[in-house]
């Protein structure tokens, strides 16, 4: 018998959902999600096309103790929907961390994306003194998003896009907390 490790991540209460530590039984739902070159283009870090096994080694490394990154699935279950997107906290120097997320297409322009910021920066999970994030500029709904939430703008730049091969030009934010 195969056991699934239990993380210890919080679960952070949002009022639409809940914000949980992915499990196994998310994997066919995450990847039908992050296999969608819309999803895939507005990340850094997904593939597409998606190759056999990626997000399964995601979910893995997602409940590793040892792991940089805290990975949150937006849980709707009470709605019958039970994976609608994923937020994230990469761990940085000087008590700071790198906010991420994705919501599926199903769900774009829902509101879903800003209630899963504010719960994590209210829950501040990792006692944070900042979070930064950024969003490629093709992307003005994702930078609302963190200004919504109280980021500031802080610059441009740019990121490697594994979906498109190609250095994307970013806008920068952080959020000072506390």
């Amino acid at each position: 018998m195969k056991q699934e490790t239990i993380s210890d991540q919080p679960v952070i209460e949002a009022a639409r959902f809940v914000l949980r530590p992915p499990r196994r039984g998310d994997i066919g739902l995450l990847t039908l999600y992050a296999a969608d070159r819309r999803v895939a283009e507005g990340a850094r870090s997904i593939p597409h096309p998606m190759p056999p096994g990626t997000v399964e080694g995601y979910v893995v490394r997602a409940q590793a103790p040892d792991r940089r990154e805290d990975v949150w699935v937006m849980d709707g279950g009470t709605q019958g929907h039970d994976v609608l997107g994923v937020i994230s906290l990469t761990r940085m120097d000087r008590n700071q961390a790198q906010l991420g997320y994705w919501v599926a297409p199903a769900f774009w322009n829902t509101g879903i994306a800003s209630e899963a910021v504010r719960a994590l920066v209210e829950a501040n999970p990792l006692g944070n003194a900042q979070l930064f994030a950024e969003v490629f500029q093709d992307n003005p709904a994702s930078a609302r998003v963190l200004t919504n939430a109280g980021f500031e703008y802080i610059g441009d730049a740019e990121a490697h896009s594994l979906a498109r091969n190609a250095n994307v030009p970013t806008w920068t934010y952080i959020r000072k907390m506390g």
